[in-house]
């Protein structure tokens, strides 16, 4: 929905941030819902940010119309908005009263404040109140004092701003091992992101369209990895092979597959700027 968040973490990959403020009108969410049920292979669909439930009230008409087309719904939060468990119940019972199946909270050492802990848990106690399933996303290095949180760490993926603040403290592997995409399956994907500008991303900052000049079905249908100029070659060797193939300048090491990706991606970004896209997730205009 929005790019906007009410923090700048050092881990996200998606450069979220408070002075981002462009989000999705109703209008754009309800003909994005419509077009995920034409194309007849939807089955789930999540209201995600940036921070979603900045934009409550256009978050929860889009649930509405999302649940009379028959998807199932998800949503994800940094819970700043449970400054109470009688505040977290009162923000979240029009959620479970439209029968949304999942809800995702992220908390973990790069959240910051003890405040934004306790946020998390009180969203925690108030969705298990109204039986909402509730899940917490955690990137690794999380405190001992989250450890009593549902949910496992996931490992930090060093792209977006990640890439530019994490990236110098992390033990390093050598370029050539990244020889495949470890998070996604680029020749059959089973997940896209759309996000406010219209690109739909099946990683962000790879684009395979915009809806708001083609439509979502026909992006999706048309779809073919082997024919897209960034994507054939992570499907085909990974980031390696996307380094080889454009004779990219590159360091002996990295982070992960996903820090290679990123800067090499950076390098292409003005040889295909339609398909590197938005500008945002690649922090322009954010520093």
């Amino acid at each position: 929905m929005t790019y906007q968040c009410t923090q700048e973490c050092d881990h996200c990959f998606v450069w979220s941030s408070p002075s981002y403020i462009e989000t999705m009108t109703l209008k754009q969410v309800n003909e994005l819902l419509k077009e995920a049920k034409t194309l007849g292979t939807v089955d789930w669909v999540w209201f995600e940010g940036g921070e979603p439930f900045l934009y409550y009230p256009i978050m929860i008409e889009g649930i509405k119309k999302a649940k009379k087309l028959g998807f199932k719904v998800g949503a994800l939060s940094n819970a700043y908005w449970a400054t109470s468990l009688e505040d977290a119940l009162e923000w979240l019972r029009p959620l479970a009263e439209l029968g949304v199946a999942d809800l995702g909270l992220s908390c973990d050492y790069y959240h910051g404040e003890d405040s934004m802990a306790e946020r998390v848990k009180n969203g925690v106690l108030a969705a298990t109140q109204l039986n909402i399933h509730v899940g917490i996303m955690a990137t690794a290095k999380m405190p001992a004092k989250l450890a009593e949180l549902p949910g496992g760490a996931s490992e930090l993926m060093y792209r977006g701003r990640a890439a530019k603040k994490l990236s110098k403290e992390a033990p390093m592997k050598p370029w050539s091992e990244f020889n495949k995409c470890p998070h996604e399956n680029l020749m059959a994907p089973e997940r896209v992101h759309v996000d406010p500008l219209g690109y739909v991303h099946v990683c962000q900052g790879l684009s395979i369209g915009n809806v708001w000049k083609q439509s979502f079905s026909k992006i999706i249908q048309s779809y073919e990895a082997t024919s897209h100029p960034i994507l054939k070659w992570l499907a085909e060797g990974g980031p390696e092979a996307l380094v080889q193939q454009f004779d990219l300048p590159h360091k002996h090491s990295y982070a992960d597959a996903c820090h290679l990706c990123y800067e090499a991606r950076l390098q292409l970004k003005s040889q295909f700027p339609d398909v590197l896209a938005p500008g945002q997730m690649y922090g322009e205009g954010l520093e």
